[in-house]
């Protein structure tokens, strides 16, 4: 696995955050009839919290981002977009075991939301997410905290 880390995204980082999920959801929309080239930069535009989001660095240099957003009683993982060079080496695993553990020392659940037919969803179930709800382009999935010393 590449040499990465995380650093606090910072107001600055949005239009690279933007930039990169159009490039990796683009395939995924457009199989879903639901891709329009200015909505998928100004949703995340939008939504951008730098307070809640991370920069993954592979390198030093910038090769993706997460967020983790407070809600009621639970954590929304979002923003999770890995640059296509960064992809399949474990380095988004190894990302989202990281922030699960924090979730688990809490003992939040997280819940996310992810394109039906994405191959994210295949690491989200190996790191126990289950379905909650689905709709013909969305499935929201859950994870409940581990038991301490269960990770």
């Amino acid at each position: 696995m590449a040499d990465w880390e995380m650093r606090p995204a910072a107001a600055a980082d949005v239009e690279a955050v933007a930039e990169l999920r159009a490039v990796v959801l683009r395939a995924d929309l457009e199989r879903l009839g639901r891709y329009d080239e200015h909505r998928v930069r100004q949703r995340l535009r939008d939504a951008f919290a730098p307070a809640h989001t991370w920069v993954i660095e592979v390198g030093g240099a910038f090769a993706g981002c997460v967020a983790l957003r407070p809600a009621a009683d639970t954590r929304w993982l979002e923003h999770f977009y890995l640059a296509p060079h960064a992809q399949g080496g474990g380095i988004g695993a190894a990302v989202l075991r990281e922030l699960l553990e924090r979730c688990d020392r809490d003992g939040t659940p997280v819940r996310l939301i992810v394109l039906q037919g994405s191959p994210a969803r295949r690491l989200y179930e190996r790191c126990g997410f289950t379905v909650e709800t689905e709709d013909p382009v969305d499935v929201v999935m859950v994870r409940r905290p581990a038991p301490a010393g269960h990770s």
